[in-house]
């Protein structure tokens, strides 16, 4: 590698026993004297802090003692980061691919307009028996939360991730943003991410309506803050439509009910919404809309 120097940057909250596998799987990473790895434990009780003291003493720790949030932790980090490059890490993820660093790397001098680069991920609790895909790298409209990197002259160029997102939306938030700035967010299938979750199980947990529900409220928000006036009502009604028709009108009342809270979550987020609204043109939304869509998941099988 040359002069440039990456961050490796992970929010955790209560899953040490993940964010353990996590470290130990990108050890060879962590041990690079170019890389620092800051993580950010937002208010855990089940001993994170002290896990890190004493088993990974070159990690610099932030912590809040009482949880301030996702998007909270990931400003923070992201702004306090000092290298040219700062990759955010889920704590229930990891690379697969050797040298991922070196490709990356590479990638963005060749590309000096890529402001983000997704990965390649595969979303399932155990690794991938074929890493193999002959996926090539493609411009999209967004990226992946779970495993992505920054380039931190893009990331400064834009505002921070909207905290009042909570959760979800806030990668295509930034990405809008991008846009507008002329910054590019690319797909790199070189590098091969595990994302240790079961997405199937995902609709059978305890929290599914709360998900959907601020799913669908970042949605909406995104909707009001960068689309033109024009398309917002068709775009609005078909969202709704689809909730009702695919799930609420088979008998899923968890999806109405996250349809009720995220309009009442968007009512109350009103004055955020005008205040931060940044709309694209008609052009701009055109040339955005024949954009890929963000790769989120990676399947061996299909390929």
């Amino acid at each position: 590698m040359t002069n440039s120097s990456f961050s490796i940057l992970i929010t955790t909250k209560n899953r040490k026993d993940d964010l353990a596998f996590t470290l130990q799987k990108i050890q060879n990473i962590l041990v690079r004297n170019e890389v620092v790895c800051v993580v950010f434990d937002d208010g855990s009780t089940d001993g994170t802090s002290d896990f890190l003291k004493v088993n990974y003493p070159q990690i610099v720790l932030n912590t809040n003692k009482i949880s301030k949030g996702y998007l909270y932790c990931r400003n923070k980090m992201l702004n306090e980061v000092t290298t040219d490059f700062a990759i955010s890490l889920d704590d229930d993820a990891h690379f697969v691919t050797e040298n991922s660093l070196d490709i990356i790397e590479d990638y963005f001098a060749k590309n000096e307009k890529i402001g983000v680069l997704g990965f390649r991920i595969f979303w399932s609790k155990e690794g991938p028996e074929i890493i193999y895909s002959d996926d090539e790298p493609v411009r999209m409209k967004s990226f992946v939360g779970c495993a992505h990197v920054w380039r931190m002259k893009a990331w400064r160029d834009i505002p921070n991730y909207p905290e009042w997102f909570v959760f979800y939306g806030e990668e295509d938030f930034a990405s809008y943003q991008l846009f507008k700035k002329k910054w590019e967010v690319c797909y790199l299938p070189e590098v091969l991410v595990n994302h240790r979750v079961d997405v199937v199980g995902r609709k059978n947990n305890y929290d599914y309506a709360l998900r959907l529900q601020r799913s669908l409220r970042s949605g909406w928000y995104l909707y009001l803050l960068f689309y033109p006036v024009s398309v917002i009502p068709r775009k609005l009604f078909y969202s709704v439509w689809i909730q009702l028709k695919s799930k609420v009108f088979k008998g899923d009342f968890k999806a109405l009910k996250a349809l009720i809270f995220a309009f009442c979550n968007v009512l109350a987020s009103f004055p955020k919404i005008l205040k931060n609204a940044n709309r694209l043109t008609m052009q701009e939304y055109q040339d955005f809309q024949h954009l890929e869509n963000a790769k989120i998941y990676w399947k061996p099988e299909d390929k």
